[in-house]
C-alpha cells in the first residue's frame, strides 16, 4: 500500500509530514509527499518523493497578504488563499490513487483528501498538530481576535467558535469547496471544522499533559506526542558564526516570529531594545528580508534560520509568536517562553503555557521593552518556572510523536 502524505500550510504544517514520511520510509513503506512547491528542497534533502501543490509564486502570494496575520481577518484570508490547494490535491489523488492500494495522511488544511475520501472511497487519516483544531464544549480553545477570551467560560468560547465558523471560516472556505463537490456530484459541506475530521482516523500531535483529552472529542481520535522535526528544516546544525557567538558569552534571548511572517519589523525593533534594557545578548531569527534592523548593536546577531533543537538548550528564554512547533522545541529545551501572539492558534498555545507555569503572554500592543523586561525577569528568577520547564523537558524527552503516529498508521493499515 502506498502512503500519500498531504501537507498544506507553512513550515509548521509541512515539517511534521516530512518527519512522518522519513520514518515510514525507514519502516519499508512507499511514501510520497504533496505540499506547497517551496518545500520541494526539504523533501529532496530527506529523500522523499515530492508532488508540488501549486507554484512558489502561489505560496508567496498567500503568505504575503498583510491581513493573513490579523487576529480576526487572518482565518478568512488563509482559507481563501489555500482554497486552490483543495482542487490540486483532489485532482492529484484522483489521477494517481486506487481504493485498496492507497492510504492518505492529510494535514488540517489538506481537505482535498477529504473530498477524495467522499468521492473515491480512499481511507484518510487527518492530522491536527494544534489543540485548537479539536472542538470541545468542555475545553474550548481560545480564539484569536476576541478580547479577554481566556476569561470566558468554556461553553461560551465554544459558542463563539461556532459563530466564527458560520461568519468567518465557512463563509471564506465553503463556496469554492462546495462548488468542487457539486461538480463531483457530492452533497455540500455545512460546517468545515466538523467535516474536515476523517471518520477513519484522526491523529492529534500533542501530548495529553499539554492538552488533556476530552469526552466530547471524536471517538476516532488518537493522541500522540509533539513532532520534534526541526532537523528536517533549512539547516541541521548551528553555523560556525552562531556557535562562536554562543561560546563567547552568557546564554542569549532568542527571538522568532515564525517562518512565514512578513510583518515582524516592530517585533524585532522591540527585541533589540529589550536586549539593551535587560543587558542580555540576543539571537534574532527571521528568514524574510526587511524584518530586522540593519544596524544591530554588539551582542545581537541575526540569522535567517537556526535549528531550535540545538540553539534553544543554550538560550536563556525564547520570545516568539506562539506557533505550536516553536512551543514544542522550547519545551524540549526546558526554557521559559514569552509569547507575543499574532493570530490562529497563538493565543491558545500561549494560554496553555501560562496555565502550566512554563511562560507568559503579552499582546502585541503591550510588548514594550520595559514591560517585557519585567515579565522576563520574573520568569527567569522563578524557581517554580524553572522546575516546570525541567518537568516539561523530561516529559518531552520520553515521547516521540513521529514514532507514535507511525505506529498508529501501521495499526490502521494492518486492520484494513
Amino acid at each position: 500500500m502506498q502512503i500519500k502524505l498531504v501537507a498544506v500550510g507553512s513550515h509548521g504544517d509541512v515539517l511534521p509530514f516530512i518527519g512522518l514520511g522519513t520514518e515510514l520510509v525507514r519502516r519499508g513503506h512507499a511514501v510520497i509527499l504533496a505540499a506547497p512547491a517551496p518545500f520541494a528542497c526539504l523533501a529532496a534533502r530527506a529523500d522523499l518523493p515530492f508532488h508540488a501543490l501549486g507554484t512558489c509564486a502561489d505560496y508567496d502570494r498567500a503568505v504575503a497578504s498583510p491581513d493573513l496575520w490579523h487576529p480576526r481577518r487572518g482565518a478568512s484570508v488563509l482559507f481563501e488563499h489555500f482554497a486552490a490547494a483543495t482542487e490540486w490535491t483532489y485532482d492529484w489523488l484522483a489521477r494517481t490513487s486506487r481504493p485498496g492500494e492507497t492510504l492518505v495522511v492529510a494535514s488540517t488544511l489538506g481537505v482535498g483528501a477529504r473530498v477524495a475520501q467522499d468521492k473515491l472511497g480512499l481511507p484518510v487519516v487527518t492530522v491536527h498538530v494544534m489543540p485548537m483544531m479539536v472542538e470541545s464544549r468542555d475545553a474550548a480553545p481560545v480564539l484569536p481576535g476576541i478580547p479577554f477570551a481566556h476569561r470566558l467560560p468554556s461553553r461560551l468560547r465554544h459558542w463563539l467558535g461556532r459563530g466564527a465558523d458560520r461568519y468567518v471560516i465557512d463563509r471564506a472556505a465553503l463556496p469554492r469547496l462546495n462548488a468542487l463537490r457539486q461538480r463531483l456530484d457530492l452533497s455540500p459541506v455545512r460546517r468545515l471544522r466538523h467535516w474536515w475530521n476523517s471518520p477513519t482516523r484522526i491523529l492529534l500531535m500533542f501530548p495529553d499533559w499539554f492538552a488533556a483529552p476530552q469526552a466530547d472529542w471524536p471517538a476516532q481520535a488518537t493522541q500522540v506526542g509533539f513532532p520534534l522535526v526541526d532537523r528536517f528544516g533549512d539547516a541541521q546544525a548551528l553555523s560556525r558564526d552562531l556557535a562562536d557567538f554562543l561560546d563567547a558569552g552568557p546564554a542569549p534571548l532568542v527571538f522568532t516570529y515564525g517562518s512565514a511572517m512578513r510583518q515582524g519589523q516592530a517585533f524585532f525593533r522591540t527585541a533589540c531594545a529589550l536586549c539593551r534594557v535587560t543587558g542580555r545578548r540576543g539571537v534574532l531569527l527571521a528568514p524574510q528580508d526587511g524584518q530586522v534592523p540593519t544596524d544591530l548593536p554588539a551582542g545581537i546577531v541575526h540569522l535567517p534560520y537556526a535549528p531550535l533543537s540545538t540553539l534553544l538548550p543554550r538560550a536563556a528564554a525564547l520570545i516568539h509568536h506562539g506557533g505550536v512547533g516553536t512551543v514544542a522545541q522550547a519545551l524540549a529545551a526546558g526554557i521559559p517562553q514569552l509569547v507575543i501572539p499574532v493570530a490562529f492558534d497563538h493565543f491558545d498555545e500561549g494560554l496553555r503555557l501560562q496555565r502550566l507555569g512554563l511562560g507568559a503572554v503579552l499582546r502585541r500592543r503591550r510588548f514594550t521593552p520595559a514591560r517585557a523586561a519585567r515579565v522576563l525577569d520574573r520568569l527567569l528568577a522563578s524557581n517554580t518556572v524553572a522546575e516546570a520547564c525541567a518537568t516539561a523537558r523530561a516529559r518531552v524527552s520520553r515521547e516521540d510523536g513521529i514514532v507514535t503516529a507511525c505506529d498508529a498508521i501501521e495499526r490502521l493499515i494492518a486492520s484494513r
